[in-house]
């Protein structure tokens, strides 16, 4: 089996190549209309030309699996902005979409903690629909609408879970078919468990990306290896091995704050599981150092008897 290790954004081994440089919308608004476009396909460009460096840095250090910034484009999504960000990149998106296949290399986007599909109020699941359109949007500019995830939680309980799991069944609905299609949902560190999160996926067909710092913090009644058969099963009709996320505790107080490294006697219980239900996985790592916590864990991995480093950040068990 393979387990194969990414990260998150930014490539910090890479000298000023941030994918994420943004633009506020009061400092948007204080400028004319010339400088506001100027200012915008500046910063657009920077970040595209910065994702498509680390690419090829991904490339070169054996790293398969990344999450893409979901500030490619700033003020894509305000209501007052609304401005055509593909047109004007159209070769940049195809430039990057095209090393992606090329190398087959497996990209994700992570919307923010706001795109909520369990709200009672209607404009918030209208932002949601927008934010979840504007990722596919980029995708599609990629050529990767079917092929690359984008990753939601289930969103707040607002008091009552059972009547905010309902919210999410008729709001998500809403979403376009294809880009419900390409959505996984993930279990958080306080709210919906692993197993509440897994059966709402299982209701709406979409895989489920298992998150084992959340469990640990948010475990519910069941251990996650009990879930794993039906965590895979998700997956299937995607083709792909499904995407876990790992990260650990910043210190003994800040239990749901990521550290900077994924510590290994944190993470062993994790990886054995796997390693003992035998299938090959792909592991998102969410730790604060980014592409040297992913490189440095698939390092340490590859020290321990039975794991074999075969590439950059990929472990062969």
């Amino acid at each position: 089996m393979i387990l194969r290790f990414g990260y998150v954004s930014t490539a910090l081994a890479l000298w000023e190549a941030s994918p994420s440089r943004t633009l506020t919308f009061t400092n948007w608004k204080k400028q004319d209309e010339a400088s506001r476009r100027d200012k915008l396909l500046f910063l657009t460009e920077q970040n595209l030309k910065n994702t498509l460096r680390i690419i090829h840095y991904n490339i070169a250090h054996g790293i398969d699996v990344y999450r893409m910034s979901s500030s490619l484009v700033p003020l894509a999504t305000h209501p007052e902005v609304k401005w055509d960000f593909v047109t004007p990149f159209e070769s940049l998106f195809k430039e990057i979409g095209a090393m992606i296949q090329k190398h087959q290399l497996r990209v994700s986007f992570h919307p923010n903690q706001f795109t909520l599909f369990t709200s009672p109020k209607e404009h918030i699941t209208t932002n949601a629909i927008i934010d979840m359109t504007y990722h596919y949007k980029m995708l599609e500019a990629m050529g990767l609408q079917n092929d690359a995830n984008m990753n939601i939680h289930v969103g707040g309980t607002y008091g009552d879970k059972e009547k905010a799991i309902e919210s999410f069944n008729n709001n998500f609905v809403k979403l376009d078919e294809h880009i419900r299609m390409q959505t996984t949902l993930e279990n958080d560190d306080k709210t919906y468990t692993a197993e509440e999160t897994l059966t709402v996926c299982e209701q709406h067909n979409v895989p489920f990306v298992f998150d084992y710092h959340h469990h640990w913090a948010n475990s519910g009644d069941l251990d996650f290896e009990e879930l794993l058969p039906r965590i895979f099963a998700t997956w299937e009709r995607t083709g792909k091995v499904p995407k876990f996320h790992l990260s650990s505790p910043k210190s003994e107080k800040l239990i749901r704050a990521h550290a900077d490294y994924v510590d290994l006697d944190f993470a062993i219980p994790f990886i054995q599981a796997l390693k003992d239900f035998g299938k090959s996985a792909d592991i998102m790592i969410e730790a604060k150092s980014k592409d040297l916590a992913a490189l440095q864990l698939v390092e340490e991995l590859g020290k321990m008897r039975g794991f074999k480093r075969i590439k950059g950040a990929t472990i062969e068990i």
